[in-house]
């Protein structure tokens, strides 16, 4: 696997690897997720080429940028495990020259609400640093995770706005046994904050199951599950009584998979989307309406069995 740490270096290698080339962009700290990524480049690409980059364009003053998790050895070998033909690893100065003047910015709704308005500047530094990959790389096919939708959306937009030569596939979100969308960030969480993390799924999968009343009744199912909790039915504490770390939420609503707008009456393909804190970590997730996974089959069941034990 090589490893090229310069633009330059980059480009001279890719010159003489066969097409197509798929490409992974990631700002490290690997997990399931990333692979899954890596192996469904594999699958479809002679080459397949991932980035290690954290990004700080991207980052707000107060985001965390320099505590973000790093583990460049560690994720460089998982990458050759995976197949993975070369790992670009730039420096900030390699990526930002001194006097760099150029910003790109994807305007209108798709921008404007959610991870936009809680991260003022994030997506001029997402599309300002997946242009210049896209410029270094070249890929064929880039591959994304459905995790961070809006994310995804803005790629989208870019790719068709500036008639980028290549294709994006979106995989679906990777998740825990328990439902927890696998994130770098949720290793900042503590013991008991993870134990709660996965109440975060759960609420999306609450509200999925009230689609026929409208956005404001799913709205209204996530947001009380999030600050509320579930039932403990089989605890001897009062439904209402906060225990542990709780939730702050910053947006829950229904949107439009490719817009980013409001959809007061979801169809299927709507997206349930939800940010929140625990703490000084910020989890996002979504759940498309009409469609199922072995873990919501998994999470029907508990909550089956929870309601069972209550009225036992």
């Amino acid at each position: 696997m090589i490893v090229a740490r310069t633009i330059a270096k980059t480009r001279s290698a890719l010159a003489g690897l066969p097409r197509p080339l798929g490409f992974v962009p990631t700002m490290g700290a690997f997990h399931e997720g990333h692979l899954t990524l890596m192996r469904a480049a594999r699958e479809r690409c002679a080459t397949v080429v991932a980035s290690i980059f954290v990004n700080p364009t991207q980052f707000g003053p107060e985001e965390g940028y320099a505590q973000y998790p790093r583990d460049e050895a560690g994720d460089r070998a998982l990458a050759k495990k995976e197949g993975v033909d070369l790992v670009f690893c730039p420096k900030a100065d390699e990526m930002y020259r001194d006097g760099a003047a150029t910003t790109v910015i994807v305007t209108g709704p798709l921008t404007e609400a959610y991870e936009a308005a809680e991260r003022r500047g994030h997506f001029d530094g997402v599309a300002t640093v997946v242009t210049k990959l896209f410029a270094i790389v070249q890929p064929d096919v880039v591959f994304f995770g459905r995790k961070d939708a809006q994310q995804l959306a803005v790629v989208r937009r870019l790719v068709l706005d500036l008639d980028l030569p290549a294709e994006v596939v979106g995989l679906d979100t990777v998740r825990e046994p328990d439902g927890l969308a696998l994130s770098s960030r949720n290793a900042c969480l503590s013991e008991a904050q993870r134990a709660k993390a996965a109440d975060l799924y759960r609420a999306l999968v609450a509200g999925r199951a009230v689609t026929g009343d409208g956005r404001r009744v799913i709205v209204n199912e996530v947001t009380s599950k999030l600050v509320l909790g579930f039932p403990p039915y089989l605890q001897e504490v009062p439904f209402d009584a906060p225990s542990g770390p709780q939730f702050s939420v910053d947006y829950v609503d229904v949107v439009d998979p490719e817009t980013f707008e409001r959809v007061d009456e979801p169809t299927p393909g709507s997206l349930i989307i939800a940010a929140a804190r625990l703490g000084e970590t910020r989890l996002i997730d979504n759940l498309p309406i009409g469609e199922a996974s072995e873990v919501d089959d998994q999470e029907a069941a508990t909550e089956a069995a929870r309601t069972s034990g209550k009225k036992g």
